[in-house]
């Protein structure tokens, strides 16, 4: 069960990070989405804790989910 939250955080989490993001196209779909979410969880998850700041419940997931699917993606723009 908590495996598919994971995942579903992640799908969440890609498609709103992409979207601030603005990444071209039509969008990097499903997979995409849940790529950049679940990579971005993990990045946010560690640079959040690294700072201090730790979140607690659904809401709090979601947004450090979010917050590092943000600078994964403006990493990889970098380096495009």
């Amino acid at each position: 069960m908590h495996v598919l939250l994971f995942l579903l955080i992640g799908l969440l989490a890609g498609f709103i990070g992409s979207k601030l993001m603005h990444v071209g196209g039509i969008g990097p779909g499903l997979v995409g989405y849940l790529i950049v979410g679940v990579v971005g969880a993990l990045i946010g998850g560690y640079i959040l804790g690294f700072l201090g700041v730790y979140t607690g419940g659904l809401i709090g997931r979601i947004i450090t989910a979010i917050v590092g699917s943000i600078i994964f993606l403006a990493i990889v723009k970098l380096l495009r």
